[in-house]
């Protein structure tokens, strides 16, 4: 009885460890921990960077730089920059406005984003480019 006893405890031992181990590396802890990393934000302006590599890259550049362009059709503009000059004194609304009905070579967007989405575009402009200027006068 005492070597049985000892069988059956050592078997339990050993299924409860291993069943310890199995499930301990197999919960989410890894995943929670990456998301509550200090300093990771998510980023707030993922989706209107799509609209800029989608719609303003081509001309404004990567950078936001502009320069010298020539579009696909052959057309040749000259760009400003979003990072310095004029572009930095613009109210909001003049960006708005440009945006939305297009302008000196810049094609209007007013069917093709909604005004959320202009908007957040300015607040991107306005960081990634301008340090974060504020020239709002809503």
């Amino acid at each position: 009885m005492n070597k049985g006893y000892v069988i059956v405890l050592s078997a339990t031992v050993f299924f409860l460890f291993g069943a310890g181990c199995k499930t301990g590396p197999t919960t989410n802890s890894n995943t929670n921990t990456a998301r509550s990393t200090p300093g990771s934000t998510p980023d707030q302006f993922a989706a209107v960077r799509t609209i800029f590599e989608k719609d303003c890259k081509e001309c404004h550049g990567q950078d936001g730089q502009g320069g010298r362009v020539t579009l696909k059709d052959g057309t040749k503009l000259k760009v400003p920059s979003l990072r310095e000059g004029h572009a930095l004194r613009h109210k909001d609304e003049e960006f708005v406005k440009q945006i939305t009905k297009g302008g000196d070579g810049m094609p209007a967007f007013a069917d093709k984003l909604k005004p959320a989405e202009i908007n957040e575009l300015i607040k991107f402009i306005r960081r990634e480019f301008q340090g974060g200027a504020t020239t709002a006068a809503k």
